[in-house]
């Protein structure tokens, strides 16, 4: 697969789009401007991959809408070197712009197909996050704490474990509510409580999990 002059013109016209929609963190469209979303798409769908819209990937699961990646990838505010959990790799696309940001990568996949796919179109690109299968409702104990948590599934609830392992002023990005609409939450560690913010609204595929929709 190749990256052309055509595809980085139309990831600059999307980074337009998402500035005009209200993304103002410069790193942030840096990174959407330079990482190839085609790459993680079926072909079919290499010819769309720059429109503001979710697709679908297989295994019921979408590669999100580029509003939403960014949206989320900014209210993380990533920081070089920041160790950062991913729960929900999916495409692999958000590992890929973490990645981008200088964020030391562990990502969560529970569905075996896009686990080893995005392991290997990440490999690709000559980025090494650490992708693990599992349930990452749970997190991952064993790499805590971490400066930042984002959640790319809709959750019921947020779930204790995670705040549990965030490092103090970390934040956890998590869109929390029903299954046909959630609220984006940001949850920062603050003095060892957490300090909980509400955004907008929008539509994820399930959390499945331990402290997911099981």
């Amino acid at each position: 697969m190749q990256d052309t002059f055509r595809h980085m013109g139309l990831r600059m016209a999307l980074v337009e789009q998402l500035c005009k929609k209200g993304i103002s963190d410069e790193r942030v469209l840096a990174a959407i401007g330079a990482v190839p979303r085609h790459f993680f798409l079926d072909s079919a769908f290499a010819e769309h991959a720059y429109q503001d819209k979710a697709f679908a990937i297989g295994e019921g699961q979408t590669i999100s809408q580029p509003y939403t990646v960014a949206f989320q990838t900014q209210l993380l505010q990533i920081q070089p070197g920041d160790k950062v959990l991913e729960i929900g790799t999916g495409s692999g696309y958000q590992s890929a712009i973490l990645c981008h940001l200088g964020a030391k990568v562990f990502s969560i996949e529970r569905k075996r197909k896009l686990f080893l796919q995005a392991k290997k179109v990440l490999a690709h690109l000559g980025m090494k996050p650490a992708i693990l299968f599992g349930d990452g409702s749970i997190g991952l104990p064993s790499q805590a704490p971490f400066q930042a948590i984002i959640v790319t599934a809709a959750a019921p609830a947020v779930p204790q474990v995670l705040i549990d392992q965030l490092a103090e002023g970390g934040r956890l990005v998590i869109p929390v509510g029903s299954l046909k609409q959630q609220q984006m939450l940001r949850i920062t560690k603050k003095d060892g409580k957490p300090l909980t913010e509400t955004f907008d609204f929008f539509a994820f595929v399930p959390l499945i999990g331990k402290f997911g929709w099981q």
